[in-house]
């Protein structure tokens, strides 16, 4: 018996499985075709092809995008809301942000139509004085009136409740005792923050994803324990944490993006351990090529994200650029003449041309095959045996290569190029852009495609070197099994801090962390320490915009240490100066507490993973075929990726292949295999 920890990722192509034996330090990959609409059959298939018996699984930590997809295809549930008279249009009115920022036009539909937003008589001051007591009469009729129009969730969305939760917490109660499921919810218990809009979506969206994520992960959880598993089951959190299948039920808002965080946790480990700490990654996946920067080690997270337009998540996220530029991304040639990548994806039904079930549009994955980077002969995951190069490249001479006066060959490298142009723009977007010079990073590509195109990143960006992981196919998959158990807590404080009281803001600080430890104690997980991170959104009086200020914060025997006045000063001006090089005389105003309570995971020894120390270079040799690059063929050695030694230098033009993934070495660039077997592609010395 072997003792397993299984991470998967669920993507809109494949579904990434990455197992850890904990007795030999050894790891298997997989990689099999997502299933749709059911994601659990792939899921559980993936898993099959890594362990003999469910019952030698100790843990199994699932990224998903089951909250991700529900929201961009408009596919949770029907959704009710129960409001303050007079508020039931905020979900609508939003911002009064526009699709277009420049444009005149633009629809957009909130995920809660107006007819199933109620109002109920209630008023909370924004001091917390409740001027009205909610009329708990009113919220009975308008949870039968939601029910009758067939609502599985519902939602209370009161103003002011950040600041005093009474009424809502009244509603809630008087729901709970009558709705027919446990789908529902209250803003104080998702969000207890100011600002009305980002409260309000924040919570619809999580009742929206309730009945379809819950739903998806209770079958999961049922199939795993069918088929023998007892150990954890753990999800992904958009903050790179993990948390408990209960919890993850219950704040489904937390899932999204959760499999892109993933990859962003698995890469800063590796790159860490690799002597990087200053890491752009680039997850390439079927539909999209997610972006994300680590500093200093650290990952960035993000207060907030727009999951697609008026659809607002307020909860911690790693902060990641997503473009529609994957492998199954369509290309195709605009009324103007304009080649375009994406957005539409053939996904993994029916998937690129190649494939041979139907597709008849050409997408990145068929330029590179047409273009020698891919093997027809070796196609990437299970269920092909063979990809149809000719059907590709007939598809880009029809659509790509006839209206723009291109030969087949020069077509695809034209799609591969515009591909390669918004990739770089989205490196750009969080580098350059944000102060960062990318020549002092360097790029760590994964997914099923990114690393076909990491020499193409140097060139275009000026990045200073690829860092390319064992199995970048299933890097997301490897950062469940990565990943710390995280919780995340905020409560408005809306404070002076000349006025601020320390011992209330210290025991809103205990009461996070217990709340925190508790969840970490029912998560069944083992823990090599725990950690509680404080900070606060600050301000100077007048700012809208805050400052995020970490405090040092001493935690002995889980009791918390209230921070001074002086303390949280010295703090802020520490930060802001940090920020904008200088502090001014205003007042300081105290916002939000944030805390993150975390239970570090042991981290499994990378070193496992390095090839054998009875690796040759000529073992990895397989063949030589031509391959199309800057618009003429070269000759490319072709090697085993997974065969090739420590230390082993490989000139370009190169393709490595392995079972997750495609590595394209262009004719101006070197790899070379490090301890850990990364492959470090960098440019070759000029003569």
């Amino acid at each position: 018996m072997s003792r397993k920890m299984i991470g998967v990722d669920v993507g809109g192509t494949f579904t990434d499985v990455f197992a850890l034996d904990l007795d030999t330090g050894r790891a298997g990959v997989s990689k099999v075709p997502t299933t749709r609409p059911d994601q659990s059959g792939g899921f559980l298939d993936g898993i099959r092809h890594q362990v003999d018996s469910f019952a030698d699984v100790v843990s199994v930590v699932h990224g998903t995008t089951a909250g991700t997809n529900a929201l961009l295809e408009r596919k949770g549930a029907k959704t009710g809301v129960i409001t303050t008279a007079g508020f039931r249009d905020v979900l609508e009115m939003r911002r009064r942000d526009r699709p277009r920022t420049w444009g005149l036009r633009g629809d957009f539909t909130p995920i809660v139509p107006r007819e199933r937003r109620i109002e109920v008589p209630e008023r909370v001051l924004a001091d917390g004085t409740v001027e009205t007591p909610v009329d708990v009469d009113a919220v009975r009729e308008a949870a039968e009136t939601l029910r009758a129009l067939g609502c599985e969730a519902v939602v209370v969305l009161f103003v002011n409740a950040f600041a005093n939760p009474a009424n809502e917490a009244a509603a809630v109660k008087a729901l709970r005792a009558a709705w027919p499921n446990p789908h529902v919810a209250a803003s104080h218990e998702i969000l207890p923050e100011i600002r009305e809009f980002e409260r309000f979506s924040t919570t619809a969206l999580n009742g929206y994803l309730q009945p379809e994520v819950a739903g998806y992960l209770d079958r999961l959880e049922r199939a795993l324990k069918g088929d023998g598993f007892g150990g954890e089951f753990l999800i992904v959190q958009s903050n790179g944490g993990v948390m408990s299948v209960d919890t993850a039920c219950r704040l489904p808002v937390r899932t999204a993006l959760s499999g892109p965080a993933a990859g962003v946790i698995a890469a800063g480990y590796i790159a860490t351990e690799a002597g990087y700490d200053n890491v752009i990654t680039g997850d390439m996946g079927g539909t999209s090529f997610d972006v994300s920067l680590i500093a200093g080690g650290e990952t960035v997270l993000s207060p907030q994200t727009s999951i697609d337009f008026g659809l607002v998540v307020r909860t911690p996220m790693i902060e990641i650029a997503t473009i529609g530029a994957g492998g199954g991304s369509i290309a195709s040639v605009d009324a103007g003449g304009l080649l375009q990548i994406g957005p539409e994806s053939a996904g993994s039904t029916p998937g690129p041309v190649a494939y041979g079930r139907g597709n008849d549009r050409p997408t990145v994955t068929d330029a590179n095959i047409v273009l020698g980077r891919i093997d027809p002969d070796q196609p990437l995951g299970d269920g092909l045996a063979k990809l149809d190069r000719d059907a590709a490249e007939r598809a880009i001479a029809e659509h790509v290569g006839k209206p723009l006066g291109l030969s087949a060959m020069d077509a695809a490298e034209a799609i591969v190029r515009v591909a390669n142009s918004a990739m770089a723009g989205a490196i750009r977007l969080v580098s350059i852009e944000r102060g960062f010079d990318p020549e002092k990073f360097a790029f760590m590509p994964f997914g099923g495609g990114g690393a076909l195109h990491a020499g193409a990143m140097i060139e275009e960006v000026g990045i200073g070197r690829a860092l390319v992981p064992r199995y970048p196919g299933v890097t997301s998959a490897m950062g469940c099994v990565i990943a710390d158990m995280r919780q995340d807590f905020v409560q408005t404080v809306g404070a002076m801090l000349d006025t601020l009281d320390p011992a209330t803001l210290g025991a809103q600080m205990q009461a996070h962390a217990d709340e925190g430890e508790r969840l970490l104690d029912t998560a069944g997980a083992d823990f090599a320490e725990r950690q509680v991170k404080i900070e606060l959104d600050m301000a100077y009086l007048g700012q809208t915009h805050t400052v995020a200020v970490p405090l040092d914060i001493a935690v002995t025997g889980g009791r918390v240490e209230a921070p001074s006045r002086d303390a949280i000063r010295a703090a802020f001006e520490r930060t802001y100066r940090g920020l904008y090089g200088r502090t001014l005389s205003n007042p300081i105003r105290v916002l939000n507490l944030r805390s993150a309570v975390i239970g570090k995971r042991e981290k499994f020894d990378l070193s496992t993973l390095a090839p054998s120390p009875h690796a040759t270079i000529d073992a990895a040799e397989r063949s030589a075929r031509p391959v199309y690059a800057g618009g003429q063929w070269h000759e490319a050695r072709v090697l085993a990726r997974l065969d090739l030694p420590v230390g082993a230098v490989i000139d370009g033009p190169a393709v490595l292949e392995q079972p997750d993934a495609t590595i394209f070495v262009e004719p101006w660039l070197r790899a070379e295999i490090d301890r850990f077997g990364n492959v470090v592609i960098s440019r070759k010395e000029r003569p």
